[in-house]
């Protein structure tokens, strides 16, 4: 499984075609993460301040219909991330059938991530 951050509003709306984040207009490929404490950092340092419930989408790699590039951080990893950590990028769309489920990203009372847990 590779994870992608999203509010949670921006997951629901168009829930009738493949997902798509401006982070694939403006760069080229959406944003994923490797694993549970890298998703939670990036949740802290770029969406910290995100009103609405925040969730992780949990991907199976191998039912995208997008091809999947492991590569270094773009621009850098976040905070607490070493920068030999590579992160899956998703070069197109990703289909919502790859997704195989969906956590709610849990914050302190400052909008740091803290945990993953059932979505409430």
């Amino acid at each position: 499984m590779i994870f992608h951050v999203v509010a949670l509003d921006d997951w629901l709306a168009a829930s009738d075609r493949p997902y798509a984040p401006r982070s694939l207009s403006d760069d080229g490929f959406v944003h994923c993460s490797p694993n549970e404490a890298t998703t939670l950092a990036v949740a802290t340092a770029r969406f910290r301040y995100t009103i609405g419930p925040l969730m992780a989408l949990l991907i199976d790699e191998s039912k995208l219909d997008a091809m999947v590039r492991w590569e270094a951080a773009d621009p850098e990893p976040p905070p607490g991330v070493p920068p030999s950590t590579q992160f899956p990028h998703v070069y197109g769309h990703i289909n919502r059938t790859a997704v195989a489920g969906m956590m709610e990203i849990k914050r302190d009372e400052d909008g740091r991530a803290v945990s993953l847990g059932p979505w409430s």
